[in-house]
């Protein structure tokens, strides 16, 4: 399997679990509806491992622009930007079709429910308080755990290991983005991920789905920027340590 097609499917699969989780929980109707907030971020911890674990061998399992640009900017086990384009492009298909695909799963739920935050929520993060600088500041912390604690889990020091995850470092993974999502998750949704939430959105909004009003694009830049601020700098810091 290419690299390509391994983040790919393993971004498909990040998303259709976990923006799944979330359809599970907010979508009326449903066997898990109003079931919570630690089932939403248990879910999403067994997507990112589920992700990590199909795309490993192939690509190194990024599924994340953030760790991609990460790996770039301190040239992780020798990740040249060369690859970027081609990651960011299966990450962000990826993440759309495993959203396409959520709504085929869900679609009888979603014409069920009647609130318009609702269904947005299953495709895309919001505020809970909605501050420009508070919002775009919490996806800065909680991606910089993210990827700096990636950076200590794929290799201890850059140009030492591949730049990469291991298929038994999804477990890993998983634990570190349930940690952030239950402790700093509250405010914003915790997107910490480019892909997860930008290519979602756009698919909220050309899909079929009645009564769906607004994909709220004053907001979506937030946690596309502030993820990618997070992501370089963990990757700063990682290289200023060694």
């Amino acid at each position: 399997m290419t690299a390509f097609l391994a983040e790919f499917i393993g971004t498909a699969i990040l998303i259709l679990l976990g923006d799944g989780v979330v359809a599970n929980v907010a979508l009326s109707k449903t066997k898990g509806n109003d079931s919570g907030w630690i089932v939403i971020t248990i879910g999403w911890a067994i997507a990112v491992f589920a992700g990590v674990v199909i795309a490993a061998a192939a690509s190194g399992a990024h599924l994340n622009p953030a760790v991609t640009l990460g790996f770039a900017v301190a040239n992780f086990g020798g990740f040249g930007w060369e690859k970027v384009p081609m990651y960011l492009a299966a990450q962000f298909l990826g993440a759309a079709f495993g959203a396409f695909l959520v709504w085929l799963h869900y679609r009888d739920h979603f014409e069920a429910t009647a609130d318009e935050a609702t269904k947005l929520s299953v495709f895309a993060t919001g505020p809970e308080i909605r501050n420009t600088f508070s919002n775009l500041l919490a996806e800065i912390i909680g991606t910089f755990v993210l990827v700096y604690g990636i950076f200590h889990i794929a290799g201890a020091s850059v140009g030492d290991q591949p730049a990469s995850l291991g298929a038994l470092d999804g477990l890993t993974v998983a634990l570190l983005v349930l940690g952030i999502g239950l402790s700093l998750g509250g405010n914003t949704g915790y997107a910490i991920n480019p892909a997860r939430d930008l290519a979602p959105r756009i698919m909220h909004a050309i899909l079929p789905i009645s009564r769906k009003g607004s994909s709220d694009w004053g907001y979506a830049w937030i946690p596309v920027v502030g993820p990618i601020l997070g992501g370089v700098l963990a990757a700063v810091l990682f290289t200023a340590l060694g």
